[in-house]
């Protein structure tokens, strides 16, 4: 029998977006999977657009807020639900590419590590490419990761049977970040990558802040709040965050030719 993968997916007004993600999911190569769909009480089609695919395939599980309480929550619920082996992440407005499952449970089977991830690229908000690929680093330690967050979201996927299920603190952003640090602390074995694109993640508006007093409060806060650092260490890993994050981890942003 398959090990069943959990796939945990919040959504928020995502109407004009969903019905592709969720296509992306049932045309994966591995079939064994359960989709766990958060709604945080969007006021938009988001449910009505989701009720035949619901209906139509049991893999799928609808769970809803009845207030918005904010991604890192909707993430928390559908951790809570999830039954399966292995625990994986998908935005409602991401998509990914069929062999994606398949290529990272067959890491995850053998052992090989407990934290698998990946390279991913960008497509605009109508799904066209932009011709960008964020390489993913073959294999990630919990002290590389502490420099900075390497792990694109959409890609990662960890075994919960050994790790045990992970639940993110309640920051406004960088939960993600948090959860992989979690994991990698949790984990025995460095986090090992897919070197090919195995997700594609949708830039929109704001996907992209160049705000940079947002790019150091909220990774400050990483530090400060998420893992519980004085505020002295904490600035001194903003500091080294910074120089990671706009020096070192930019060279993986590549252009597609």
């Amino acid at each position: 029998m398959q090990p069943l993968v959990s796939i945990v997916t919040p959504m928020y007004n995502n109407a004009n977006v969903i019905i592709e993600t969720i296509t992306s999911v049932i045309n994966q190569t591995y079939s064994n999977w359960e989709l766990l769909l958060i709604d945080d009480a969007s006021s938009d089609e988001t449910i009505a657009i989701l009720k035949p695919f619901k209906e139509s395939d049991s893999r799928i599980k609808l769970f809803q807020h009845n207030q918005n309480k904010g991604a890192a929550e909707a993430r928390n619920l559908g951790t809570k639900m999830a039954t399966g082996n292995y625990i994986a992440f998908l935005d409602a407005d991401d998509l990914w590419k069929e062999n994606k499952l398949e290529l990272q449970v067959s890491q995850l089977i053998n052992n090989i590590t407990d934290v698998s991830f990946g390279t991913y690229e960008w497509i605009d908000s109508k799904s066209k490419p932009l011709n960008i690929r964020v390489e993913a680093l073959k294999q990630l330690t919990y002290n590389k990761l502490l420099k900075a967050n390497y792990v694109g979201n959409l890609t990662g996927i960890y075994n919960c049977k050994k790790l045990g299920k992970i639940y993110t603190k309640d920051l406004k952003k960088r939960q993600d970040w948090l959860l992989w640090l979690e994991a990698l602390k949790r984990s025995d074995k460095p986090a090992i990558s897919i070197q090919e694109t195995i997700a594609y993640y949708r830039i929109t508006e704001g996907s992209l802040s160049s705000n940079k007093t947002n790019l150091i409060k909220h990774n400050f806060n990483v530090y400060y709040k998420g893992l519980g650092y004085s505020y002295i260490k904490s600035s001194l890993y903003l500091v080294q965050f910074l120089f990671e994050h706009l020096l070192i981890k930019k060279r993986l942003i590549k252009s597609i030719v």
